[in-house]
């Protein structure tokens, strides 16, 4: 089924969803997207058959890549499903269809590697998990060591919690500075971790070498799968 069609002034943001992609990833921003006046996120997917997304959790798409309506921004979260969204070519044709036609490219967390397999991200400054952002030159990108990263129309989160920054600086751009802090407010965002190992500048030694060893395999399926991705020409 058709989703209904936008209202004036209403900006669309199309966000994606696959099997095994990070909740917190789509969840964060879109927590402040529906608080935001003319905003109207729709989740669309391959089929809007319901999936699960982690215990207990399941999504329902509410729109199909052929009948999703009209684009404003193009949002692709990350997760351990990457690999298969990179590997679907409807996927990754939809992104570049969609893209073309979209006022942003957005993207949190390893979002940024399928918009990169799609050929999305050339030329362009962007930023993913700490983790993986080695990875963003396998597909044209810059690699840049911030929280959120905005050029030109791309604008790109870093690791998972990193979504919810990337909603209010979306927000801000989409709107105006006062409208992202009446979200921010509404939701309470005053962080205030009970530790200092959120990034690998601030954790320690011992804490940064248990997730590099811990996320190896991950890290190297994602290179080969990225090394090996069709290339023009």
């Amino acid at each position: 089924m058709a989703t209904e069609p936008t209202a004036p002034n209403e900006i669309t943001i199309g966000m994606l969803a696959f099997p095994g992609m990070q909740p917190l990833d789509m969840v964060g921003p879109l927590d402040f997207f529906v608080l935001t006046p003319g905003l109207r996120p729709v989740i669309v997917a391959q089929d809007t058959a319901p999936f699960t997304i982690g215990p207990g959790l399941q999504i329902a798409p509410e729109a199909t890549f052929g009948d999703a309506p009209k684009l404003d921004v193009l949002f692709v979260p990350g997760g351990v499903g990457i690999s298969g969204a990179i590997e679907s070519r409807e996927t990754l044709r939809f992104l570049a269809e969609r893209a073309a036609e979209a006022r942003y490219v957005t993207s949190v967390c390893v979002g940024a590697l399928v918009l990169g397999a799609a050929g999305l991200l050339r030329g362009y400054r962007a930023t993913t998990h700490w983790r993986y952002r080695s990875l963003l030159p396998l597909v044209g990108a810059e690699p840049v060591v911030e929280r959120v990263v905005r050029d030109r129309n791309r604008v790109t989160g870093g690791g998972v919690t990193a979504g919810i920054d990337f909603g209010l600086e979306l927000i801000a751009i989409l709107r105006n500075d006062r409208t992202a802090e009446d979200a921010q407010l509404a939701l309470e965002y005053d962080p205030h971790p009970p530790f200092d190992a959120g990034s690998p500048a601030t954790a320690p030694q011992a804490v940064v070498d248990d997730v590099l060893a811990a996320t190896q395999k991950l890290y190297d399926e994602r290179e080969a799968l990225l090394r090996n991705l069709p290339r023009d020409g």
